[in-house]
């Protein structure tokens, strides 16, 4: 968790530089230049004044809605954030590995997937034992879950 806010207070220090500094600079130069309505330089800078701040915004909802999380309302014994559980692919006989992360930090080919994710919707709040059936994109998928590690074990 604090990797992520970590990250997120570093994103948000550079743009805040770039929107404050850097930006504020290139318009100034642009505009030197004459001409406003065909002036490319002028509108690209513009354009990425709005993209940095809109970042910013969604950046600082981000780390505001993270700073509430409570952690001691994370469950024992059942799936939430932070768990890393092995499940059984029932069809394929195969185990795998998913770790329930923050949207952030998700990478499906890493197996770190999101609370909000198809199959990590579907393993939110279960315990070892549980058979899960679960509707991805690529069809139905049934889990057993083998083994549970949550946020509290590690």
């Amino acid at each position: 968790m604090m990797d992520i806010k970590k990250k997120l207070q570093d994103e948000i220090a550079t743009l805040e530089y770039e929107f404050r500094n850097e930006l504020p600079r290139e318009i100034l130069k642009a505009r030197a230049h004459g001409d406003l309505s065909e002036n490319a330089e002028y509108h690209a800078a513009k354009e990425r004044q709005g993209f940095v701040n809109a970042r910013l915004h969604q950046l600082k909802k981000r780390l505001q809605e993270m700073s509430m999380v409570d952690l001691t309302k994370i469950p024992r014994g059942r799936v939430g954030l932070g768990s890393t559980i092995v499940v059984l692919d029932v069809k394929k006989d195969e185990e795998i590995t998913y770790r329930i992360v923050t949207t952030e930090d998700a990478d499906a080919n890493q197996g770190k997937i999101s609370p909000s994710s198809p199959i990590g919707r579907g393993l939110i709040g279960k315990e070892v034992g549980d058979v899960v059936k679960i509707q991805i994109p690529g069809g139905l998928k049934e889990f057993e879950i083998l083994t549970l590690a949550t946020i509290h074990d590690s």
